[in-house]
């Protein structure tokens, strides 16, 4: 049986994306965003991850911290065997996976999935929502591009879903109030000189706990 998702209360939730050295770890720590993210095995990304580097990065990191492993394209025994292991507690597919490569790999494992969309018209919006993942990315396209999409396209959506794209503390309280995701993703905004910032990773996760939801 598979789990159901996450519930944390109605506040909205922070991910904290492309973790990749041990002061990020303390960092996220310091700070205790609901989700880590780690671009597993995707030379393409500045802040790609071996297998080994993300293990001895997931030790160091706090068990209220939930580890989301990001791929793209990978052969679905990757995520699988990362998910079965316990290294990550849910699996972010960020590439071309269709509802075939979901179908697999929901039979190779019990934990929780997350596909990205990348969000240009209405249609990419309700072919999202279409989703067999257990929660569903918005973008604005291959991610960590520091760039928004669209706002406008997004309808009142009934499922679990991340907004990412172009998110910062000068954005993100309109955001949650206009959008009201289920958790924002955050990156490059995060980041000073190519690096994750602490003081900015601090600054966002407090903006987000701190920001009150419009009904």
């Amino acid at each position: 049986m598979r789990e159901q998702p996450l519930k944390h209360g109605s506040r909205t939730r922070i991910k904290i994306c492309g973790l990749t050295r041990p002061e990020d770890i303390q960092a996220v720590n310091q700070a205790k965003p609901d989700f880590a993210g780690f671009i597993v095995e995707f030379p393409k990304s500045r802040r790609n991850v071996t297998v080994e580097q993300l293990k001895a990065l997931r030790e160091e990191m706090d068990d209220s911290i939930l580890p989301v492993g990001v791929f793209v394209n990978a052969p679905v025994e990757l995520p699988a065997q990362l998910l079965n292991e316990g290294t990550i507690a849910l699996a972010q597919l960020h590439g071309q996976e269709d509802k075939n490569y979901i179908r697999q790999l929901k039979t190779m494992t019990d934990q929780l999935l997350i596909k990205a969309f990348s969000i240009k018209t209405e249609a990419d919006i309700k072919k999202a929502i279409r989703s067999e993942a257990d929660y569903i990315l918005l973008d604005q396209g291959a991610g960590g591009t520091g760039e928004t999409f669209d706002w406008s396209l997004v309808p009142a959506i009934k499922r679990p879903w991340f907004l990412a794209g172009g998110l910062g503390c000068e954005n993100l309280e309109s955001a949650i109030h206009l959008l009201h995701p289920w958790a924002v993703d955050l990156s490059s905004s995060v980041e000073t000189d190519g690096h994750k910032d602490p003081d900015k990773i601090l600054e966002a996760v407090y903006a987000v706990r701190n920001i009150k939801e419009e009904i």
